[in-house]
Parts: structure tokens; sequence; C-alpha cells
């Protein structure tokens, strides 16, 4: 009776886990988007409106959208762009950011190029990583991030010999499950590929 119900629990908390863990994320990025907002619009109106901030957020950034698409507001927004580089602290926050979310978020690129294999921390062991650059444009080293697990946000940026690196046969979105399961959720004929030594 005992082996059932941890049975019955361990396969409820499977399921029910990441639900709430995608509910809890939601709510943290609606209360974090309504609070840009939001306090201003209270001091306006005297009380508080929740969502109100999360709507107007989502309008500035696509009025900002369509702003950028037109003569005009790409006259303005380039002016708005000139006034953050000339102030010194500023100008290198604002470009190294940039230039993250144009990676990131970009339609004409992709942040994450290929999955492979890297030897690190030390020779005999490897790691998963993503080829951040381009590898036909690179020269004698390649870019690649090795993430950490199971926070693949943060990890190592790493400078390997082109010779050194190990191509997978594996889609960048089953290297980040490998990644965030710790390696639980492999991808499937993938062990057999490395026993191989592909």
């Amino acid at each position: 009776m005992l082996r059932r119900l941890r049975t019955y629990f361990f396969t409820g908390l499977i399921i029910v886990l990441p639900f709430l863990l995608t509910l809890y994320f939601l709510w943290l990025v609606f209360g974090f988007v309504d609070g840009l907002i939001g306090p201003v619009l209270e001091l306006v109106l005297g009380h508080k409106i929740p969502g109100v901030g999360l709507v107007l957020t989502v309008g500035l950034i696509l009025g900002t959208g369509v702003l950028a698409t037109n003569y005009l507001g790409r006259r303005l927004l380039g002016w708005g762009e000139r006034l953050f580089i000339r102030l010194p602290l500023v100008r290198s926050v604002y470009q190294t950011l940039k230039q993250v979310v144009q990676a990131v978020f970009s339609e004409k690129q992709k942040a994450f190029q290929q999955v492979v294999l890297v030897e690190y921390p030390r020779k005999g062991v490897y790691s998963l990583a993503f080829l951040t650059g381009n590898k036909e444009e690179a020269g004698e080293m390649v870019t690649a991030f090795v993430p950490t697990t199971p926070n693949p946000t943060s990890g190592f940026l790493l400078l390997v010999p082109k010779e050194e690196v190990k191509y997978l046969n594996m889609s960048v979105e089953d290297g980040f499950k490998l990644i965030v399961s710790g390696g639980v959720i492999v991808p499937p004929g993938w062990e057999g590929k490395v026993k191989e030594g592909e």
C-alpha cells in the first residue's frame, strides 16, 4: 500500500510540478512588467489597477516597433541612441545589452548555432556546448558557450581550436533539454553515436 501511494505521489509530482513552476514564472514576469508603469499610473489615478501596467508596457514596445519601421521613427530612435553612446558609463552597458538582445531575439540570426562537445574542464572529460559564432567565418578558433545545469542562462564562454570540437547530430532544443534535465532526458540515438566516437 505504501509503495503504491509513493508511486502515485511521485507520478502526480512529475505532472503537477512543471505546471506550477510555469505558472509561478508567468506570475513573476507579469508582476515585473506590470511594476514598470503600474506605480506611475497609481500616482496619477490614485488607485492601483492590476494589469494596466502590463498592457501599457506591451503597447509601448509595439509602438516603438512601429516607430522603428518608418523613416521619421528611425531618425528619432537614432538620435536617442547617439545620445546614449555619448555618455561614458551608459555607452558600454547599452552597447553590450543591445548586442546580447539582438543575438537572442533577432529572427535573422540564432544565438546558438549548433550543439557540440568540447574537452572541458580537463582533458578526457567532455562538456556539452553551443557554438555561438558562425563556424564558416571563424578563424582557427570557435566560440563555444558551456551552460550550467540545471540553469542554462549562466555558464562559460570558451575559445576552442576548430579541430578539437566534436559536432553532434542534435538540435539546439534537444541540447537544452539534456542540460536542464541534468542528463535525464536524452535524445534518441545520441548515446550510441557518442560511444562510436562520432
